[in-house]
């Protein structure tokens, strides 16, 4: 299966943001997952099946549990595929930071203007001179 196959499931997606935060057995990703998405435990262990065969997570016993992991290099893979593609976005966040510095700074007023406060600050009717 190709990697966005398997990222394209939102249960997949929710059990590996589950694994990113550590290693998880399978009853508490169970318990999750049939919370959040109402499907049987059978279900949920046939999609944990699918992240270990396509290489997304590994399993590891210690007795009767199943701890599950997350395996980097999957991910690693469509990082690089991702790369590709990058440079759209931070272009896009470039171009927002810049926009965002120019807004911070403080206009300066033009003639016969009152001078501007800045955004989320009202004048204190205390402190004002009149």
């Amino acid at each position: 299966m190709h990697a966005f196959d398997i990222l394209g499931d939102p249960v997949r997606r929710r059990i590996l943001e589950l694994l990113a935060d550590g290693e998880q057995t399978s009853g508490a990703v169970t318990d999750v997952i049939r919370a959040e998405f109402g499907i049987s435990q059978p279900a949920v262990s046939q999609h944990l099946r699918v992240l270990r065969d396509s290489g997304f997570a590994s399993v590891r016993a210690e007795g009767a549990r199943r701890f599950y992991t997350v395996e980097p290099a999957p991910l690693r893979e469509v990082d690089a595929w991702l790369d590709r593609f990058r440079r759209y976005w931070e272009q896009r966040l470039d171009a927002l930071g810049t926009e965002l510095a120019r807004g911070k700074r403080a206009r300066r007023p033009r003639a016969g203007e009152a001078p501007t406060r800045p955004a989320g600050h009202s004048p204190d009717p205390s402190t004002e001179r009149t």
